[in-house]
Formats: structure tokens, sequence, C-alpha cells
């Protein structure tokens, strides 16, 4: 399960313990519109540990509610941020940014992709 916002995964880890990822664009969804007509679209990774267990997923825009009940069997399984950047991206999709977000595939400056997916 997930710990839900990132005040409350502070609470119960402190701020030393979590990385938080984000991202703010406009999705392909609005690829045709005018730039007035497109949505901004918001995304955030609460990950815990040094092994980055994602705590929470969060997501506002176009297509969220089918982002997050996909997600969250992810985030109830243990996901761990490395298992996020493991997934093939499905592009042109705003999902993918959750799979992408940067640092992708970096620990700590380094590459973190090759090898297995949990060490």
């Amino acid at each position: 399960r997930g710990d839900g916002t990132e005040p409350q995964a502070v609470d119960k880890y402190g701020q030393d313990g979590l990385k938080i990822y984000k991202a703010k664009f406009k999705p392909m969804h609005y690829a045709m519109c005018e730039m007035d007509k497109k949505v901004p679209m918001a995304m955030k990774l609460i990950c815990h540990g040094p092994e980055e267990k994602v705590v929470g997923l969060h997501v506002v825009g176009v297509g969220a509610d089918e982002m997050l009940q996909g997600f969250a069997v992810a985030v109830k399984m243990g996901a761990t941020k490395r298992d996020f950047d493991h997934c093939v991206a499905l592009h042109p999709t705003a999902a993918e940014e959750f799979v992408t977000m940067a640092p992708w595939g970096m620990k700590e400056g380094k590459p973190w992709l090759p090898g297995t997916l949990r060490p």
C-alpha cells in the first residue's frame, strides 16, 4: 500500500529518508491543439530509503484516473524507482513519464539499469 501524501510520508519516514521525483509538462494528448488550449500535467513519485521504494504516486491531468489504477498495483506490490526505470515506456503516452522520470536509470550520479531488476 502507498503512504498517501508527501506530508504523510514525511511524518512516517522523516524528510531525510525520502527522495521526491517531480515532473510537469503538457502531454502529447494536446499535440494538435493551440497553445492556450494545452493543459499541463503534473506527476510525483515519493520514494523511501536507499532502495527507493515507491511509497506515494500522484498525478493530475488528463487520464490520471487510468494511470493511477495501473500504477497502484505496482506500488502495492512494493515497486522501487529502479523497477519503474526498468519498465518499457509506452510512447506517446503521459504514463511514460512515471517510468522515465529524471534522473532515469541513475542512482547517486551513476547508471543504475544494468543487471537484474532487484539485486
